[in-house]
């Protein structure tokens, strides 16, 4: 019998369809092709953002102006007006997830970073860097920490480029696989993606910097930290759950309460967010969707040709289906983060398979998943 409580009663056959090695998003054709073809896309985005990303770790560090570091170190006159024109990647969409996860924290990468042997190593680099800057030696000075939360971030943009660099090449590759004729269900989706996370699972997650010609650990090795559970899984926490409230729909002004004060109540993520403000001004994913739409597969005319408003809101459209994407990602690492095997036939672990899953659908109540369901 389910213990579901009655605010997720709803959604009881959803927890029978993954208890049966299905997914949060329904299995169909329509929705293979759909989930298949963004992530084809948003592979080839995160190719571009997990890039810039590292650069920005590794060759601006502690550049307090880095006019130019959307530029990968080629700068030249014809890229610059196109940067001004805004034809280029979005990357400020890449730095605005680096942003979630580095507030909301989370995993042993978090814990790092306020340990005694972070502050070390980041106290050496930072006085290699200013050791002839007299300005910034003496705002050191004053503002001991300042320079110390910039490595902090910096910390974050490396490690979030690692996360999505081995991400795109994943996405790249099950797009492949769908035009070979080997992924045809969602199920089969969901997959693809579980055992690309479990082989990457323990993958190291590093960060150092040259400063005159010399290395400088900022995390070594020795700290331990992994790909799964110190990128992936607060990446999810921070960014497909919590995020931020999108300024210009909801107030930041305190005394207005449209926005929780405990930060774990934050349900502003991926996962939660309205489609329809997608495409306005100052909202983040805008920028993501813009930066898809250019990489779509021929064969997403089929899903979004038919309609009678064109391609004026092709953005909310692609939100649409990117949260349909997300939904299976996330599949992937609730059943990646199961306490027991699916199959498991004991009795006492598939309850606690069945109140592990139950928890996540709780959570998931108020998200846009009832929404997909169609």
């Amino acid at each position: 019998m389910s213990t579901l409580s009655h605010s997720t009663h709803r959604l009881s056959h959803l927890l029978h369809r993954l208890e049966s090695g299905g997914a949060l998003l329904p299995d169909s054709p329509e929705n293979v092709t759909e989930v298949v073809g963004i992530l084809k896309s948003y592979g080839v985005v995160l190719g571009e953002y997990w890039q810039n990303l590292i650069y920005i770790s590794e060759h601006q560090f502690l550049v307090l102006f880095p006019f130019f570091k959307y530029f990968n170190g080629n700068v030249s006159p014809g890229k610059l007006i196109r940067h001004w024109f805004h034809d280029r990647i979005n990357f400020e969409f890449s730095e605005y997830c680096m942003k979630a996860m580095f507030w909301h924290g989370g995993g042993g990468l978090d814990a790092y970073l306020d340990t005694i042997e972070f502050e070390t190593l980041a106290r050496r680099a930072i006085q290699a860097k200013i050791k002839h800057n007299p300005l910034i030696q003496g705002i050191n000075a004053i503002f001991s920490d300042f320079l110390l939360e910039q490595v902090r971030q910096m910390a974050y943009y490396s490690a979030l480029g690692q996360f999505w660099r081995v991400m795109s090449p994943m996405f790249l590759n099950l797009s492949d696989r769908y035009d070979q004729g080997e992924i045809k269900t969602i199920p089969d989706v969901v997959q693809h993606i579980l055992d690309g996370l479990v082989a990457a699972a323990t993958l190291p997650i590093t960060y150092g910097v040259h400063i005159g010609g010399q290395p400088y650990d900022i995390i070594p090795s020795s700290t331990g930290l992994t790909f799964l559970a110190d990128t992936a899984v607060p990446y999810v926490e921070a960014v497909f759950l919590r995020s931020f409230p999108f300024m210009g729909t909801t107030s930041y002004n305190a005394q207005a309460r449209q926005i929780p004060i405990e930060q774990e109540r934050f349900n502003y993520g991926a996962l939660y967010a309205d489609p329809l403000p997608i495409g306005g001004s100052g909202i983040p994913p805008t920028l993501l969707m813009q930066d898809m739409r250019h990489y779509l597969p021929d064969y997403m005319d089929t899903i979004y040709g038919d309609n009678p408003r064109g391609n004026t809101d092709l953005r909310v459209r692609l939100c649409v289906s990117f949260q349909k994407s997300m939904f299976c990602v996330t599949t992937a690492a609730i059943k990646g983060l199961m306490p027991y095997p699916p199959d498991t036939c004991e009795p006492s672990q598939q309850k606690a398979n069945r109140r592990y899953l139950e928890g996540w659908l709780d959570r998931l109540q108020e998200s846009r998943l009832m929404d997909i369901q169609d």
